[in-house]
């Protein structure tokens, strides 16, 4: 969410209309930002502000500049490594705005919404036709399906969010004027949403090869839009980064419970081994990606290519794919009973 719109006051506003204000936030978000009619920063203002600016003998119907703190605090661009976010929760700060070289402010933050700060652009897969959900995709994206009380993809974007990731690709194909429609350029959600138009399906990664040289960072998070997960985005960055990886590839565990007693043999069908209903753990592919932009360059350009092919392909290189296992919930929504199920799950999960 920006709360561009309930944070900021006019310079020319009277101390009396700033406090009709932030009468009406409540004690959590009790502050307004100064700007003057070009939208730039001159100060903020509180409670504690207007209290003491009336006992300097101010009087409540002059201007907030007689009140307001000129040494506020602001972002110039965006936090920059999660210490600074730290710190801005250690002063006790719920909400900051981020100033463009300019000083006009652009958005306005709510700290507390923040789990970390990561340098990772996102693409998010949104063009299938989703056809084993018919008939609720019939007139509508899987994707903007609900799951409780917004979209499935609406959790994934507002997750990727909550770590700091604010510049977003969704790839869109079936119905995909409607995705645009919903979130347009992500300015409600405060950040940056743009659209990968696939003429044709292009598979669950060809896509990204479209918008590799509009990346910023250095790593881009892949992800396909119909999972419900609370996976720590942060860890799986620190792991990815930590093992100087390629690529990284999040996995889930699929246990596999034999009901009988399992015997390891010899070619000679000699017996050397005796196992009592063994659990056997195998981890599948959960389509969650960390990539090197750079790595996108041995995608094709405008064909259909699929996740594992792409793993399949750097691997073939030489270049070096790790897995991570993913420990929280995970829940791929493809058929009709997972979507029931997530309708259920999503009243338990976790995603603090």
């Amino acid at each position: 969410m920006n709360y561009l719109n309930d944070h900021i006051i006019f310079i020319d506003s009277t101390i009396k209309q700033a406090l009709e204000i932030l009468d009406k936030q409540g004690m959590i978000s009790n502050v307004l930002f100064v700007t003057d009619k070009n939208n730039v920063l001159k100060g903020s203002i509180t409670d504690g502000d207007i209290r003491r600016s009336l006992l300097r003998g101010n009087y409540i119907n002059e201007s907030v500049e007689k009140a307001m703190n000129t040494a506020c605090r602001y972002i110039k661009g965006k936090i920059s490594s999660k210490e600074e976010l730290n710190g801005y929760k250690k002063a006790h700060l719920f909400f900051l705005p981020v100033v463009d070289e300019a000083m006009k402010v652009v958005s306005i933050i709510n700290i507390n919404h923040y789990k970390s700060f990561l340098p990772v652009d996102a693409i998010i897969m949104a063009g299938g036709e989703g056809k084993r959900l018919l008939p609720l995709t019939l007139r509508k994206p899987k994707p903007l399906l609900e799951v409780g009380e917004k979209p499935i993809i609406e959790h994934n974007i507002d997750r990727i969010k909550s770590f700091g990731i604010h510049n977003i690709y969704i790839s869109i194909n079936y119905l995909g004027n409607q995705l645009i429609s919903y979130f347009l350029n992500g300015n409600g959600k405060g950040i940056s949403i743009r659209y990968i138009i696939e003429d044709k399906p292009l598979g669950t990664i060809g896509a990204a090869e479209k918008v590799k040289e509009e990346l910023v960072s250095d790593a881009v998070l892949i992800m396909n839009s119909d999972l419900l997960t609370n996976i720590d985005f942060e860890e799986f960055y620190n792991a990815f980064i930590d093992s100087n990886a390629d690529m990284a590839v999040a996995a889930t565990s699929y246990n596999v419970d034999i009901p009988y007693a399992v015997m390891e043999v010899h070619k000679d069908n000699s017996i050397y081994s005796l196992k009592e209903k063994p659990r056997y753990t195998y981890y599948s592919n959960a389509g969650i990606y960390l990539v090197k932009k750079e790595m996108l360059s041995y995608l094709p350009s405008e064909q259909t290519y699929d996740s594992t092919d792409f793993i399949e392909l750097l691997i073939s290189k030489g270049k070096k794919v790790i897995t991570f296992p993913i420990l929280g919930y995970w829940l791929d929504i493809g058929k009709m009973e997972d979507y029931q199920k997530a309708q259920e799950d999503i009243k338990h999960i976790n995603f603090s």
